[in-house]
């Protein structure tokens, strides 16, 4: 397999003169589990760990190599390890805000071609939070489809009026199926093509899992039932990506319990086109649309042209991610004045 089957198109081939490095080849980082990292090449699939100059010298870790990243790597050990030198650029990518109170990004996965959005027909079905993984993708320039999984477990009238308030939310593709009787597997399946890379996002327990051993025909990765609650159990632990036999490739994701959004505004926008179209006919440039007087989107509210509820969501997400914005920024002026204080008290020691 050359690396141009593994997604090393013309985009990244015009980024080789910059990240050429003698002794090094071109890599796909495949998995990354708690800072330990996988790459494969043309001939196999090796550990690799980040140069002493990439991991010292990144200043935000959202730059360090992610599942799906192309990089500069230097294989030693009779080829049996590698070293990463270099991060290519990324012309796609799926990111959100990190776990918890830190203001930063986590990277989730970058070179994506089509981001699979994984939502159950049972306990997991959730439009709010649908929305936010649509506006993930779109920030990160991925095309979504909408997958619904476990459709066995509704009849076809129940399974109908989930499909319609999807179409409610977004117009993209969407396939429904279950691993149970394999209706609607064929589909998934002739959705794949060679040479794309594929993610598999959405919460623990709706069978991203089961899909990937599906596609392969065995069972390669443990999965496990979901609980009496309702809620997922964590199978998959970290994040990798699988060559299947027809050549596309899929990446399997951990199911994320917390979706922050940060300075993710242009895929908010994309995600809600209905309200960025009417803002253009705002009074005001820097219009809020919560109270100011000409706003378009409050008159089209006022008339029902716009459902509430979408609006309270819009207004949500748009105020949470530039929130985490700001907070970010503070976070980084913080550091750099910090940098700048630990520089001068070491010229100062010097003297």
């Amino acid at each position: 397999m050359s690396i141009q089957d593994l997604g090393f198109d013309p985009w990244f081939e015009a980024h080789t003169a910059e990240f050429g490095m003698a002794d090094c080849s071109f890599a796909r980082v495949c998995a990354v589990d708690r800072g330990v990292y996988r790459i494969r090449a043309e001939a196999q699939e090796v550990p690799a760990e980040l140069s002493g100059r990439l991991a010292f010298q990144t200043d935000n870790p959202a730059d360090l190599p992610c599942v799906g990243d192309w990089v500069t790597a230097q294989q030693h050990n009779n080829g049996a390890a590698a070293l990463i030198h270099q991060v290519f650029p990324r012309r796609s990518f799926l990111r959100r805000k990190s776990p918890g109170e830190n203001a930063t990004h986590q990277m989730i996965a970058a070179n994506i071609d089509v981001a699979f959005i994984v939502q159950s027909c049972h306990f997991d079905f959730n439009p709010s939070r649908l929305e936010r993984y649509l506006a993930m993708a779109a920030d990160g320039h991925v095309e979504p489809v909408v997958i619904l999984t476990k459709t066995d477990v509704l009849g076809p009238e129940e399974l109908q009026r989930k499909l319609e308030l999807v179409g409610s939310v977004t117009k993209v593709q969407v396939l429904a199926l279950s691993n149970v009787t394999g209706s609607g597997f064929d589909a998934f399946q002739g959705a794949l093509s060679p040479g794309r890379t594929y993610c598999l996002l959405g919460s623990s327990g709706v069978g991203k899992t089961t899909l990937v051993n599906r596609l392969l025909g065995r069972q390669r990765f443990e999965t496990r039932a979901v609980s009496g609650t309702g809620e997922g159990t964590h199978t998959t632990t970290r994040r990798q990506l699988i060559v299947l036999e027809q050549g596309a490739m899929l990446i399997d994701t951990p199911g994320m319990r917390e979706l922050g959004l940060m300075g993710a505004g242009a895929g908010i926008e994309a995600e809600f086109e209905e309200f960025a179209e009417l803002a253009a006919n705002c009074r005001y440039a820097d219009c809020s649309h919560r109270h100011e007087p000409g706003c378009a989107i409050r008159a089209a509210l006022e008339k029902g042209e716009v459902r509430q509820e979408r609006y309270a969501r819009y207004l949500k997400l748009k105020k949470e991610s530039e929130f985490h914005e700001l907070s970010s920024l503070d976070k980084r002026k913080k550091d750099k004045a910090f940098g700048r204080l630990v520089k001068d008290v070491k010229k100062r020691m010097k003297k």
